[in-house]
């Protein structure tokens, strides 16, 4: 975090985005992706939504300030209309912008952007300010859901322009460590309630890695009708 960022950390009174800029922010974000839904059958409103709802709950649990920790997870993504297949950091160019024009006031926009970055899951560490904790958790349940896979793993090779193997090798690489090292939820209630799901779809993961390695499974995958 910025050296002037951390001091509007120190004071809540400063540190806080009113409602009305955080609804306006979200405005935004939302015909923002209305107007690239094309580039965001993954990471397109349906998941901002989800990790906005999320990342509130998770702040008002760990005493994070929520109205940080909402507005980042509405611009978390942004990166992805940037650039596909980018960092978080990517989509500074566009965050910062779109935070100014909403109102949000320049030093907390700075914190804002960084939450989002310390966020991130291939760049996390156990400890992380609270904020990105929530937004963490936020993000990573929906990694985590065991409908992702099944419903919208397509849609990521589809944004991102990627294989399955790739896919894989990106989720065991980036989720395996925080998984086993404790801290791939940093909030208690996340990890008992959804700890066996994370657990299942690490594992899931691992298993595609071990099967694309089969010459049979090649063969078969190879053999698929392509749309």
């Amino acid at each position: 975090m910025s050296t002037d960022a951390a001091q509007v950390a120190v004071t809540p009174a400063a540190r806080a985005v009113p409602r009305p800029v955080i609804d306006g922010v979200a405005r935004r974000v939302r015909r923002l992706c209305r107007k690239h839904a094309a580039k965001l059958p993954f990471h397109g409103w349906h998941h901002v939504g989800f990790v906005r709802d999320k990342a509130a709950y998770f702040a008002g649990r760990n005493g994070a300030d929520p109205s940080v920790a909402e507005t980042a997870a509405l611009v978390h993504d942004l990166n992805y209309i940037v650039r596909r297949n980018s960092s978080a950091a990517a989509g500074r160019e566009l965050r910062m912008p779109l935070l100014a024009k909403a109102g949000v006031e320049a030093l907390a926009a700075e914190w804002i952007d960084d939450v989002v970055v310390e966020a991130e899951m291939c760049t996390r560490t156990r400890d992380i300010s609270l904020e990105a904790q929530a937004l963490s958790d936020a993000d990573t349940l929906f990694k985590a859901l065991p409908t992702t896979p099944v419903v919208l793993a397509h849609r990521y090779l589809e944004e991102n322009g990627i294989g399955l193997a790739e896919l894989a090798a990106k989720i065991v690489g980036e989720q395996g460590t925080p998984h086993d090292d404790g801290f791939y939820f940093y909030d208690e209630e996340a990890a008992r309630r959804y700890g066996r799901w994370a657990t299942a779809n690490l594992e899931l993961w691992r298993c595609i890695q071990e099967s694309l390695d089969d010459q049979d499974v090649d063969n078969l995958l190879g053999a698929i009708p392509r749309s």
